[in-house]
């Protein structure tokens, strides 16, 4: 008989009874503090396999001839190999989970939109059953004809890598993902909840939703790719909501780390009781989980509860409980040992032993919590009494709002939870929680009468006894933790706000609008200095650097040199930072161009901002980029270039330079940076690169690639020349398939140049190839043959994903359509012929794909070949005139530009030299712009608005605006 059997069942009982959590046998603690997180099911792979091929596992369970033994290995490798095929039974753990998805796939289509409740130990036995009875399964491994297709059109794909990465790529090929991943999610550190359930609680999405989400990340996908080709699997959630869905189950996967780790601790020191297991899987936040395991933790003296217990005294306080009659304390009187000495110092041991369970009750704490959501539940914060006297009276100045500030909880704004914080870390404020007397007294009562009742009828003294540790319970341990999970609960949701609005005004300014075909003068203002010009091409080139000092008395005479210089380079813009000497900069150039003495150029100006074009001046890729430039010159030049293409110039500064966010020093530096990178990710890959052309730093962004991929693709290009098609990405050093997968869709290619470059290259090829008829130049010439061999393809110019180009060329068969004639009119035409016959849904059912990837092939084969998403977006607002502060008045009309997004409102730079702020509640749905697709209600940065003026503090310089509309 076969040895396959006897391998299953053994794989099969591998995992543990539900008795006690997977990880409560292990005695590693090296593993539990592992600083990455790596998947449960790659960690059972290294432990029970060991490292060598399917191929010879297989060649050594059925012995046969020579030749027999050489078949069977050659058909297990296409097995492998063909990821869409059921997993044979001899698979690890992880082959048998997605068996197990395929066959839920098949026969559960929805599963997902309940939580699955099947016990671990039913899963595991059902996993036995399948490899038991495999004769009658029809999952069987095929060798059929197929199979060495797909094997051999994926092999240049995998470049040798193991199995897995290959079934990664392909579980959802051709851009027809199903809506069900397949059942319970397994995690590393199990709980006592769902994370599935958990996650979609936290974040209100769906539950089928977070778990294709669990799965997709885990897979290594990226935000930019899940966004585009997996619409199907996260049900058409914009990036911003993926990210918020990332961040809270790395929270969650955080607090089942650290419970685990906590759990094997107090396993080693002997102190985890089945009840304190329990409350330990339970806890869903760090703030409940240093709450159950504080007095566990190792200290000098303990909790008053545990020194307590040391003197025996639990025994007493699980009696009053339970068996009161029989209760004697004066029994545990001890005259000569402290804490036992009289029935006074018995009785406080007692009431603090019950106030600990009490506290730790999972039942009590919900119930005072449902309690507090019920009442009126404020934050005060007040001057601190040394910050008063001791304190700048600046620092205090700015705080004097929240001087004497009470709000609901529930009331509060985000932005208000951030000062507040920030003046109680400067310790001018002092900041407290409310909560009402009668949410006590309610508690009180309910412990007494209802959850911790004794079982027996209590004598007066032991009922004294009982109501004292309720009310200890509550004033010395809940309430606390009260505040503490109040405070936490606010500022966790303030600095999440904060950092989403500051990603999304950082995706606003890095989708302006681009101003090409034009040339630019940069103008870096200074006084001393003075102000540093810079002009360059349409191209981006530098063709002039200068300095001129405009106000310091030589304004005429250097009026003859800015003239001259912007007639020699035809340049009619100029683009002004909005740094130290910016409005006397502004007005300048403004009363020339009235003058009209640049004639005859019309020129125009417009303001932009240098938040973070100093530090890039001097930071290495600088160097690098301008090398025998002064530094104080190359920061005119990012100006410049800012308005050329704020894109590719902007990614060049870390993001949280760039000046478009609050209080971003205050909130959490690894989520903000985290966040900010992401929409960096997001813009560039949106917008996409075309790879012949781009820089480094702009490559780097995109969706897959880091620094070192970045810097073997510019290897590769200056090497080999340029990129044909999208297929040459897969011979780049380090840019594996599951790489390939996540980048190729985000880059575009020049079809004019490629075709240019492919016909200067095709004499030089064919003359080479001639070369290579000497037997000693054989392996050259199957070389120079796959160069040769490589074509432009013209679906690389668009947003079509490679895994859905067989079903785009069916589209185009369809229509009668040419891949050639890809963003032309005729295009167009045809499409929309077969669309208004069949239907979206229709045709999407005949070419047996999705909608959502039948629109995405549309768009990609109907777009203009030069088409860009900021398109859509603003342009920067150029000027010719400027509007001083003293000439503002109430109920005056006037256009500006959103420089600045906060919780509060909006700042808007309406030309006065001072922006003004249309406060949030002035901001509403209707007034803002139907036609553009709006991320979000608010405003973000690089949007002309039209304002009418609500107020203006000439000696506070504040301007209070109305929002009219948006231009």
């Amino acid at each position: 008989m076969s040895s396959l059997p006897r391998r299953v069942k053994c794989v099969a009982k591998a995992p543990t009874s539900e008795e006690l959590p997977s990880f409560l046998n292990s005695t590693s603690e090296s593993e539990e503090e592992e600083e990455e997180w790596v998947p449960k099911s790659k960690v059972a792979r290294r432990a029970n396999l060991p490292k060598k091929t399917e191929a010879k596992t297989k060649k050594a369970a059925a012995p046969q001839s020579t030749v027999a033994r050489k078949m069977v290995k050659k058909v297990a490798i296409k097995e492998e190999m063909d990821v869409s095929l059921p997993i044979a039974p001899v698979e690890d753990n992880k082959m048998k989970l997605l068996k197990s998805k395929e066959e839920n796939a098949g026969t559960k289509p929805k599963s997902l939109n309940r939580t699955p409740e099947v016990p671990k130990k039913k899963e595991i036995n059902s996993f036995q059953g399948i490899n038991q009875n495999s004769s009658v399964s029809d999952e069987k491994p095929s060798t059929s004809v197929p199979v060495v297709k797909q094997e051999k059109c994926e092999e240049d794909f995998a470049f040798d890598e193991p199995p897995s990465k290959k079934i990664k790529l392909n579980a959802c090929p051709e851009g027809k993902p199903v809506k069900n991943m397949g059942g319970k999610i397994k995690e590393e550190f199990e709980m006592n909840w769902d994370i599935v359930q958990a996650l979609s609680e936290v974040t209100n999405v769906e539950p089928w939703v977070c778990a294709n989400l669990i799965w997709l990340f885990q897979e290594e996908n990226t935000i930019p790719f899940i966004a585009r080709y997996r619409k199907e699997l996260i049900n058409n959630l914009e990036a911003d909501t993926l990210r918020e869905v990332q961040h809270a189950l790395e929270e969650l996967r955080t607090v089942a780390k650290k419970t685990h780790t906590m759990i094997q601790k107090l396993k080693k020191e002997g102190k985890l009781s089945s009840c304190l297991l329990k409350g330990l899987l339970n806890c869903r936040t760090l703030e409940e989980l240093d709450h159950v395991s504080a007095p566990y933790k190792t200290g000098s003296k303990g909790t008053k509860a545990q020194r307590a217990k040391q003197l025996g005294l639990e025994p007493a306080a699980l009696s009053l409980l339970q068996n009161p009659v029989e209760l004697n304390l004066f029994s545990y009187i001890r005259p000569n040992t402290k804490g036992l000495a009289n029935i006074q110092e018995v009785e406080a041991g007692v009431q603090h032993i019950l106030a600990d369970i009490f506290a730790k009750d999972k039942d009590t704490l919900d119930f005072i919590r449902k309690l507090c959501h019920q009442r009126y539940i404020s934050i005060q914060s007040t001057l601190a009494k040394v910050s008063s006297k001791n304190g700048n009276e600046k620092d205090i100045d700015k705080f004097q709002l929240y001087h004497e500030f009470s709000c609901n909880i529930k009331n509060i704004q985000h932005h208000q939870i951030l000062a507040i914080n920030r003046g109680e870390n400067l310790k001018i404020l002092t900041v407290k929680v409310n909560i009402p007397d009668g949410v006590k007294n309610e508690f009180c009562w309910w412990c007494v009468n209802e959850r911790w009742r004794p079982k027996q009828f209590l004598k007066p003294e032991f009922m004294r006894l009982l109501r004292s540790s309720v009310e200890d319970a509550y004033k010395r341990l809940i309430y606390p933790l009260l505040c503490r999970e109040f405070r936490s609960k606010l500022t966790s949701d303030a600095e999440k706000e904060s950092v989403m609005m500051f990603g999304r005004n950082l995706r606003q300014l890095l989708l302006t609008s681009p101003v090409r075909g034009r040339a630019l003068m940069g103008v870096d203002p200074g006084y001393k200095h003075g102000c540093k010009l810079a002009i360059i091409s349409p191209t981006s080139q530098i063709l002039h650097t200068d300095v001129v000092y405009l106000h310091s008395g030589q304004g005429f005479r250097e009026a003859e040199k800015i003239k001259r210089l912007l007639l020699q380079y035809n340049c009619s813009t100029v683009v002004i930072g909005n740094g130290t000497a910016c409005r006397e900069t502004e007005a300048y150039f403004a009363d020339l161009i009235m003058k009209k003495y640049f004639a005859p150029l019309d020129v125009v100006y417009c303001i932009v901002s240098e938040a973070g074009a100093s530090i890039y001046s001097v930071s290495p890729e600088a160097s690098k980029e301008m090398p025998d430039l002064d530094p104080n010159l190359r920061s005119a030049v990012s100006i410049a270039r800012r308005v050329q293409d704020p894109l590719a110039e902007l990614v060049k500064i870390e993001p949280k330079h760039i000046g478009v966010g609050m209080y971003q020093h205050d909130v959490s530096q690894t989520l903000l940076k985290a966040t900010l990178d992401s929409v960096v990710e997001e813009c560039v890959s949106f917008v996409g690169v075309d790879i012949n052309i781009c820089s480094e730093i702009l490559l780097r962004h995109i969706a897959g690639l880091n620094t070192n991929r970045a810097k073997n693709i510019i290897e590769w290009r200056e090497k080999n020349g340029p990129f044909i098609n999208r297929e040459q990405l897969k011979e780049v050093k380090g840019l594996g398939p599951k790489t390939f997968q996540q980048c190729a869709g985000f880059i575009r290619f020049n079809q004019e140049y490629i075709k240019t470059f492919c016909s200067n290259k095709k004499n030089e090829l064919g003359n080479r190839a001639l070369l290579t008829k000497a037997g000693a130049l054989g392996k050259k010439k199957s070389k120079l043959t796959s160069c040769a061999s490589q074509q432009p393809n013209p679906l690389d110019q668009t947003c079509i994903h490679p895994e859905s180009y067989n079903i785009a060329m069916r589209f185009l068969s369809l229509i009668g359509g040419n891949a050639n004639d890809i963003g032309k009119s005729d295009m167009q035409q045809k499409v929309n012929v077969v669309i208004q016959k069949e239907g979206l849904e229709g045709t999407a059912k005949k070419l047996n794909t999705t909608v959502n990837t039948l629109q995405l092939i549309i768009d990609g084969l109907t777009q203009p070949e030069d088409y860009d998403i900021r398109t859509d977006f603003d342009k920067p607002d150029f000027k010719r005139s400027i509007v001083c502060f003293e000439d503002l008045s109430v109920g005056a009309v006037l256009t500006g530009k959103v420089e600045n997004a906060t919780p509060f409102g909006v700042f808007v730079d309406i030309g006065v030299g001072k922006a003004g702020l249309i406060p949030v509640r002035n901001i509403t749905e209707a007034k803002l712009s139907k036609v553009k697709k709006r991320r979000s209600l608010g405003l973000g940065p690089g949007e002309r608005v039209e304002v009418k003026v609500l107020n203006v503090d000439i000696p506070r310089l504040r301007i209070t605006l109305d929002l009219i509309r948006v231009l």
